[in-house]
């Protein structure tokens, strides 16, 4: 899953990215609302839910909202603010926000209402992702191999589990190497051209170390594909 985060106090950014990122999350976090929505209106890049605080410089995260849904746009937009009356929360819903978080919060709350978010929005992330003989894990960070029990299972980084769902996510096509690193690298990591077909090359290393084929193939000046039939 790819989160926007549009945070512009620095402390309370940088400790939601870093949490976002240890529970898996692919995390593009900016300070303002009109760099965000330039994020948001990239054609490239997918995001899967928007944190958003209320009171940012440019586009204020009411502003933003507004500007989603005009644009018919569904995704998934949780509020962050210090204004907790019942008649701003009113403001954030009718703005288009799908939920609001009052600030100071803890963290595993921050992370429940994600998770609510993605029970009530079928385009987030399972629990668990399976296609064929291949489930992922997202609660212990693992591919299980086999249908039957026990399955094999296989640790995984976090690159390398975000790769494997977002293949799986979109199972049967041809992904470029270049929409990978697009939708799976943050945009300020800038990373090397090649650390697609690197990460690809130690997935299928570590998967035969465990006697499992792996089933991402590579089209020839194309990209990868998760193919169901091998």
């Amino acid at each position: 899953m790819r989160i926007l985060l549009v945070e512009d106090e620095a402390d309370l950014g940088l400790a939601i990215k870093q949490v976002l990122i240890s529970e898996k999350y692919v995390v593009d976090w900016v300070v303002d609302g009109t760099q965000a929505w330039d994020y948001l209106d990239n054609p490239w890049t997918d995001y899967t839910v928007a944190i958003v605080d209320w009171l940012l410089p440019g586009l204020s995260g009411l502003e933003l909202c507004r500007r989603l849904r005009s644009h018919q746009n569904p995704l998934p937009v949780l509020m962050l603010t210090a204004l907790g009356e019942p008649e701003n929360r009113v403001k954030g819903l009718d703005a288009g926000a799908d939920d609001y978080l009052v600030k100071p919060f803890v963290m595993d709350e921050l992370l429940a209402r994600l998770r609510a978010l993605q029970r009530r929005s079928p385009q987030l992330q399972p629990p668990t992702l399976t296609v064929g003989p291949f489930t992922l894990d997202y609660g212990n960070n693992a591919l299980c191999f086999g249908l039957e029990q026990p399955a094999q299972t296989i640790p995984l980084t976090i690159k390398e589990f975000q790769i494997f769902a977002y293949l799986m996510q979109n199972c049967d096509r041809i992904i470029s190497g270049s929409k990978i690193r697009d939708q799976l690298w943050n945009f300020e990591e800038e990373p090397l051209s090649n650390v697609v077909a690197a990460h690809m090359r130690l997935l299928r290393r570590k998967l035969a170390s465990y006697g499992c084929t792996c089933p991402i193939e590579t089209i020839p000046g194309q990209g990868y594909r998760f193919n169901t039939s091998l």
